[in-house]
């Protein structure tokens, strides 16, 4: 059994390796939306995987951190890719989510993502 939360936000970054006159090169900003998965037994007694209202806490705490920022300046994302994103927001959230099972980032506009299990 699986049940996810999703947060949105909106961020701007910059690719420094890139070359110069790529797209990417300068800044700009997106809207990502985060999926956060998490997969277990259903427990008999609670009915629930994990509580879901500590899930959207723990997510709403990260999109705090990510929300209106320069993704480059904060710590472990000074190269803002998709895939380094999926994995800083992992691993945020693995150590207070056990069941955490994988996250997704997505840019709906571009219609790209990253999916991310862990290590």
């Amino acid at each position: 059994m699986e049940i996810y939360q999703e947060f949105g936000f909106d961020a701007a970054h910059r690719f420094p390796g890139a070359p110069e006159g790529h797209p990417n090169h300068g800044l700009h900003g997106h809207s990502f939306v985060a999926r956060v998965v998490l997969s277990g037994p259903v427990d008999e007694k609670t009915g629930f995987i994990a509580d879901l209202g500590e899930v959207e806490r723990r997510c709403l705490a990260l999109r705090e951190r990510l929300d209106h920022k320069y993704l480059n300046e904060i710590g472990g994302l000074e190269v803002p890719s998709l895939e380094n994103l999926a994995a800083w927001i992992w691993e945020n959230l693995k150590p207070e989510l056990p069941a955490l099972a994988r996250v997704e980032v997505r840019r709906e506009s571009c219609r790209h993502g990253c999916v991310y299990s862990g290590n």
